[in-house]
């Protein structure tokens, strides 16, 4: 009997601990562990790129960063299975469990290949470790995704420098971060060096995403900051706000998305710091604000570092956890692992609404914790600033901002 592992998706910290650690829970039980490179896509190919994973090379990159098995985004179409599907893989090598590490597209896949197994008479089960550095996946009690603490941490490291240069060069930095769907990630890097703006699309709850919107926010902290005596700054966007924009609004900017094989936009493939950088430049150019901005990307950077502690025993506990499930018999889940080390399994359909979809978590904008961040380190313009604001525009109600965000 064996395990095979694969990893679909993009990288997050703690790939490697959770492979490593299934590895070695599996082997000193006595079953042989195959670890699949480019995800599924081995799956659906004759010559799969397999390797037999020893406790040598598990103990070599459980605490690396990246992912020792590489990684791919392909998701299988109906005609895939009938006409591509590698059964001779699971035969030959006797394959008892498919672990997956991915989102929750590389989750749905996985139930799609167990049902294909069980219709061909060959039944298997399968349990799925879910990874995100978004943090978007809606874990029950507020249980972090793996890879989002060690992405903020060396985030907040990165962001920490820039902030520091913008002081010693009293310069403005504009930084898009990560965050497809959630502004997690953004807000907890702004949070962690007292970015003066934050913006991420959780705080357009009451009015609709709009450039003009999201210029002006920055903009609003870019005077609070002069009025302050302040020349410099830096502001973090999620990526997500970019993702929210409709049409109209993408065509105005002159965004042009191309997508990838699950239907996102591939949002990596824009430099959204570049194109908003000259977005607020050419704002502040027409309004008269003697203002330098830089763009700076923040992403890729995030996703191979080596994880931090808190990381490297999370993604061990959920490691190991995938070995106690399937002791247990569980299958067609997901393992979870909750604040005491607790090890349960959690099921797809308990995540989903009724049109059958994970609605992502989102940062709760109303929460103490985000209202102690905006209402006590964001700088921006209030009522009581106008008169001052007027030194530097005509119409400081504009750059207000509740206003802007109907609050």
């Amino acid at each position: 009997m064996s395990v095979a592992i694969l990893c679909g998706g993009g990288p997050a910290p703690g790939m490697n601990t959770v492979v490593g650690s299934i590895v070695k829970s599996f082997l000193k039980n006595g079953i042989k562990v195959i670890g699949l490179h480019h995800g599924f896509t081995g799956l659906f190919r004759e010559n799969a790129n397999t390797e037999e994973l020893d406790f040598l090379k598990a103990d070599a990159i459980f605490n690396r960063g990246g992912s020792y098995l590489k990684m791919s985004r392909f998701k299988p179409k109906a005609e895939d299975f009938e006409k591509n599907f590698n059964l001779k893989l699971f035969k030959d090598n006797d394959i008892k469990l498919l672990v997956t590490v991915g989102g929750d597209d590389t989750a749905s896949t996985a139930n799609r290949v167990a049902k294909y197994l069980a219709d061909k008479g060959y039944s298997i089960s399968n349990i799925h470790v879910p990874k995100t550095i978004d943090n978007d996946l809606p874990l029950p009690n507020h249980a972090p995704t793996f890879g989002y603490t060690t992405a903020e941490d060396s985030g907040a490291k990165i962001a920490a420098t820039i902030y520091e240069d913008a002081r010693t060069s009293e310069n403005w930095f504009v930084i898009a971060a990560m965050g497809r769907s959630a502004g997690h990630l953004a807000f907890g890097i702004g949070s962690a060096c007292h970015l003066p703006m934050i913006v991420i699309p959780e705080m357009f709850n009451k009015v609709e995403i709009t450039v003009e919107r999201i210029v002006n926010l920055v903009i609003s902290a870019m005077i609070k900051r002069k009025i302050m005596g302040l020349n410099y700054g830096v502001v973090i966007i999620s990526e997500g706000v970019f993702h929210e924009l409709s049409e109209e609004e993408i065509k105005k900017s002159g965004i042009n998305f191309t997508y990838d094989d699950h239907g996102h936009p591939e949002l990596g493939k824009i430099s959204k710091a570049q194109m908003f950088n000259e977005l607020v430049g050419k704002k502040y150019d027409e309004i008269g604000l003697s203002i330098k901005s830089r763009p700076i990307e923040l992403g890729y950077e995030v996703r191979c570092v080596n994880p931090v502690g808190f990381d490297l025993v999370y993604c061990t506990l959920l490691g190991n956890g995938v070995y106690k499930l399937f002791k247990e018999g569980a299958t067609g889940c997901m393992v979870y692992v909750d604040n005491a080390g607790d090890v349960s399994p959690l099921f797809l359909k308990d995540l989903e609404n009724a049109d059958g979809k994970i609605p992502p978590r989102l940062v709760n904008i109303e929460d103490q914790k985000s209202q102690s961040i905006i209402n006590n380190v964001l700088h921006y313009i209030t009522e009581s600033d106008y008169k001052a604001a007027e030194a530097y525009v005509s119409d400081p109600a504009v750059y207000d901002f509740k206003k802007i965000l109907g609050w």
